[in-house]
């Protein structure tokens, strides 16, 4: 185990965190209003009481943009995680299915399927992770049949103060952070460095999304509503009508 150089892990992050800032504003310019009308549930919108264009596709973009933002950060943590294990462990990025991280330490193989925060799945996505961590298990034991596999879901944020999920553990937050680094305050530790220029970048997000957010009102309105009213029935049929002629048969 090597020490961490905390100095290493801030600019590894300052030099880093502009990826996450492109893909953001990537993602708006990429976005197309008919390909989040046909994603979102008109009906929650209907039942939110949006009245104007510029309403329901602010109300729309936001929507997208948490859930967008949440998966794009969550990658580039994962980078992050990679990069400090790297310099710890000598650990490097799995090319196993289900894997995002081996090293070793201590006697064991770790093997590290990394997600943001800890209610990241659903039982049945539980269940696949599973059965990643016993294929990995399986491959990793056919050059080595002594091998000692330790399987582990990473968080990056959050608390489970129950980590031994009997076949596997759950690290969150601090504990995930010291486990790859040996370091127990990691996890404010790198707080600062990620809001490296954030407002400068921020700025140039915001631009792009209310740019974004004139555009997709007035094709809205255009689209879906009648003298400035939104048409519910028309947005309803757009996002959900059969395009069979006969549906029930």
């Amino acid at each position: 185990m090597n020490q961490l150089d905390l100095d290493d892990v801030v600019q590894y992050v300052e030099q880093n965190i502009g990826v996450f800032h492109q893909k953001r504003i990537q993602s708006l310019d990429s976005l197309r209003l008919t390909q989040v009308l046909k994603r979102k549930n008109p009906y929650l919108f209907k039942a939110k009481n949006l009245f104007t264009p510029e309403q329901f596709v602010k109300s729309l973009v936001d929507a997208h943009i948490s859930s967008n933002e949440e998966t794009i950060f969550g990658d580039w943590l994962e980078q992050l995680a990679i990069f400090i294990s790297v310099q710890v462990h000598d650990g490097w990025k799995s090319g196993i299915t289900g894997i995002d991280l081996e090293f070793d330490a201590d006697g064991r193989r770790n093997i590290v399927a990394i997600k943001s925060g800890p209610n990241w799945g659903n039982s049945s996505q539980i269940a696949k992770m599973i059965l990643d961590f016993k294929a990995a298990q399986r491959i990793l034991r056919t050059s080595n049949s002594q091998l000692h596999v330790v399987a582990v879901n990473g968080c990056c944020y959050g608390k489970d103060d129950k980590p031994d999920k009997g076949y596997y553990f759950k690290f969150c937050g601090q504990r995930f952070w010291a486990f790859i680094s040996g370091r127990n305050e990691l996890f404010t530790d790198i707080i600062e460095p990620v809001g490296h220029r954030a407002r400068e970048r921020n700025d140039e997000f915001i631009e792009s999304y209310w740019a974004m957010i004139t555009r997709f009102a007035r094709d809205f309105e255009t689209d879906f509503c009648v003298d400035g009213k939104i048409d519910w029935v028309r947005l309803v049929q757009f996002n959900s009508q059969a395009t069979e002629s006969r549906i029930i048969r």
